[in-house]
């Protein structure tokens, strides 16, 4: 197709030159023919010879013309009177004769130059006046150049432009065919069909994968973004072309994917999505970033660690329940019934007073249950979980499973810090203070050092071995996110006694529509390490009744009989 389009475009000037080229041929012979014209007129003796003498084949009119003829090269020089009669010719058998083109344009006072048919064939013609000494026209002078001459030079000049028209045919074939290799190895070999082809398939495979992908320039010029892509990092088709900067905010997923964050399988937190980052540089300067949302794994991981921790407490439960039956049961044929109902009571009013406890300061059942569940799950672990005296969430929670994800990070830190010191300690604050949730977790851990406070809340980071679903590194960044959608922040302080107190401020996070609730009651100090949360109100005959409960005759009210519920 290139040497296609060479050869034509050499065609085309070649054929662009020549035309213009025949024509400027012509206006030279005919401007010769009109210059030797001139000249011949303007000998004197001319029109003294007209005047003086009669048309005749050695006559002095046809010798001066000849002998003009000859000098100049011309096809003829003819020398007519008034009536348009020759005096001179090439052939004398014409002289005496009337000239075959129309003398009257020449005769009138005109220079004529014309390409023209005469006796001697085509010729181009340069005719002019002749006067005599007072001006007035006696006669003209007409000069032919042979009309073959012209060809004849247009003819040799056509192999030299050909010759030029050749080698610029093949400079250009040169370059067409050196183009055309780069080209190749450019596109790989393929042909225009495979490319279009290869890009239509394209752009179905990335519009149809459920992995987000950009392609970023040399510059950090977003190239190309998919669908998937466009959804994770909450984009749009018009961010192609912009840089990667201007289309992201700042923070560590801009950093993961402008590649001055290096790594495989990088974590970065987009939204409430939790997102794995893989950056793949590319020979022209750029790179392309695939995405892959984790979220619902991370979720599930997480659920799984906390299955996990319930299954670990109960399958401790289980065998604390299995001790209070044996000692129920001997109690019991020993006749020691009433030792027998408090002890059950006991039992009974530790685990329910921990739940009792929960629900009065928080209304949100969610929010409830996690609390629950984190105290079981404490108590497994050998550590006290227990809530502040001040605690108060009323049930207008705008989002519980965002302020779940919020509490469950922190208590599941703290825990994980304090697990396994003598006298581990975990307390939980929650207040209400208008539309805006608070919530504190304060532990006495090894806390966080000062100089790592600022990146404790950045994806990725971590102290702790990765769990078997995954990697670590994700939920104080996910608490940093949630807290920053609802226009509050995190932060990250060391407690009176040493430790790490994590404060979350979410503002709106609770409705305006206020529900009633109950009168605070008092709480009690945090819970020991058997999970019981203090705050209970022992009688006199071992009548035990968490808060809010009453007692009447060893049994709660509503137990079933024998005071076991």
């Amino acid at each position: 197709m290139q040497l296609a389009i060479a050869a034509g475009v050499t065609a085309l000037v070649t054929g662009l030159f020549l035309a213009p080229l025949s024509a400027q041929l012509d206006d030279q012979a005919m401007r010769r023919a009109l210059a030797i014209a001139q000249t011949t007129a303007a000998e004197s003796r001319l029109d003294d010879a007209l005047e003086g003498s009669r048309p005749a084949r050695n006559g002095p009119v046809q010798n001066e013309a000849e002998r003009i003829r000859r000098a100049t090269g011309a096809e003829y020089v003819v020398i007519m009177d008034v009536r348009g009669v020759r005096w001179s010719h090439t052939d004398p058998d014409e002289i005496g004769r009337r000239v075959s083109t129309d003398p009257s344009g020449v005769l009138a006072g005109h220079e004529v130059m014309q390409i023209d048919e005469g006796t001697l064939g085509r010729s181009a013609r340069g005719k002019v006046p002749l006067r005599d000494e007072k001006g007035e026209i006696v006669g003209a002078v007409s000069v032919g150049i042979a009309y073959e001459s012209v060809q004849e030079r247009l003819l040799s000049t056509v192999p030299q432009l050909l010759a030029y028209a050749g080698g610029a045919l093949a400079v250009g074939a040169l370059a067409a065919y050196l183009v055309a290799r780069r080209l190749q190895r450019r596109t790989h070999g393929l042909a225009f069909s495979d490319i279009s082809a290869l890009l239509a398939e394209r752009e179905a495979m990335l519009h149809g994968i459920r992995e987000g992908f950009i392609a970023l320039d040399e510059r950090g010029r977003i190239r190309l973004l998919n669908d998937e892509a466009q959804r994770l990092l909450d984009l749009r088709a018009e961010d192609t072309g912009r840089p990667l900067e201007d289309a992201l905010p700042p923070g560590r997923t801009a950093e993961v994917l402008a590649g001055r964050v290096r790594g495989a399988d990088l974590l970065a937190v987009s939204g409430q999505r939790v997102l794995v980052v893989n950056r793949m540089p590319t020979d022209d300067g750029g790179a392309v970033v695939t995405l892959r949302d984790r979220t619902e794994l991370e979720r599930l991981g997480r659920e799984l660690d906390g299955t996990r921790g319930l299954i670990d407490a109960l399958r401790a439960q289980d065998h604390e329940h299995a001790n209070r039956l044996h000692t129920l049961l001997g109690l019991l044929e020993l006749g020691l019934h009433e030792e027998a109902v408090e002890f059950v009571t006991q039992a009974v009013g530790v685990h329910r007073a921990t739940a009792e406890q929960v629900t009065e300061r928080v209304r949100d059942p969610l929010v409830a249950s996690l609390l629950v569940g984190k105290a079981t799950v404490a108590t497994e672990r050998g550590v006290s979980l227990s809530m502040s005296a001040g605690s108060r969430l009323p049930d207008r929670v705008v989002d519980p499973h965002g302020l779940v994800t919020v509490l469950g990070n922190l208590v599941d830190n703290a825990l994980d810090a304090t697990a396994g010191r003598p006298g581990g300690r975990v307390e939980v604050e929650i207040l209400a203070e208008g539309r805006t949730a608070v919530v504190r977790v304060r532990d006495n851990g090894p806390g966080v050092p000062e100089s790592r406070r600022a990146e404790i809340f950045t994806e990725g980071w971590t102290t702790k071995e990765p769990p078997a679903h995954g990697q670590r590194g994700i939920g104080l960044a996910l608490v940093r996110r949630l807290a920053e959608r609802y226009g509050g922040a995190a932060e990250v302080g060391e407690g009176p006694g040493g430790g790490a107190v994590f404060t979350v401020t979410l503002p709106d996070a609770l409705s305006d529509a206020l529900s009633e609730d109950p009168p605070e009651q008092p709480s009690g100090v945090p819970g020991t390490a058997d999970g019981a949360v203090p705050g209970e109100r022992h009688s006199e005959g071992g009548e035990t009744a968490g808060p809010g409960g009453c007692v009447a005759d060893g049994r709660r009210s509503g137990d079933a009989p024998g005071g076991v519920r």
